[in-house]
């Protein structure tokens, strides 16, 4: 199914995903073109979620764009712009996880060791959450949206947003609990 996912980003691209030198050193939108499917999917395999990769791809070709005369005279323009997208995505990972955990445990940790185990037990924790409690958490916890907002950027109504936020939040605390009593 990925494979089929990965084929069908390129074809729509209608190119190939290569970059060649004259393609580096002559516009950014060329190197979007060509570069765009592989991205995708490439950050569709790390992510599991392809709004999310679109979201991050977004961030790694914008920042490459503001770069653009650098990044351009590069030796691997392409592997400048997949370092950026994978910091890009750690960020946000991180983002959500501190996020979380402030909703979750409410306090932050003080030492480094605790938040460790701390960030380490969250990740686990909201790799057991619906994707639909995890969309809620992140639209209303981390990126600050209210209910209404955030309903109406999954299509669903405010209600459902509050009980989805719930269930995570409870289902977060839960696990964290059994987590810190095994």
């Amino acid at each position: 199914m990925l494979s089929a996912f990965m084929r069908s980003m390129e074809d729509a691209a209608g190119a190939a995903t290569e970059v060649t030198p004259d393609e580096a050193q002559g516009g950014f939108e060329a190197f979007f073109r060509a570069q765009h499917p592989r991205l995708l999917g490439a950050l569709y395999v790390v992510t599991g979620d392809r709004q999310e990769a679109e979201d991050v791809m977004q961030e790694a070709f914008l920042s490459v764009w503001e770069r653009w005369d650098r990044v351009r005279g590069m030796e691997d323009p392409v592997g400048y712009l997949y370092r950026t997208a994978m910091n890009a995505h750690r960020s946000r990972r991180r983002r959500l996880l501190r996020a979380a955990r402030r909703a979750v445990l409410g306090e932050p940790a003080t030492d480094a060791l605790a938040l460790a185990e701390a960030r380490d037990a969250l990740s686990r924790a909201l790799a057991t959450l619906t994707v639909r409690q995890r969309a809620a958490l992140v639209l209303t916890e981390m990126l600050g949206y209210g209910s209404q907002e955030a309903a109406r950027i999954l299509g669903v109504r405010p209600g459902t947003i509050r009980s989805l936020a719930s269930q995570g939040r409870a289902a977060l605390r839960v696990f964290l609990a059994e987590d810190r009593g095994a």
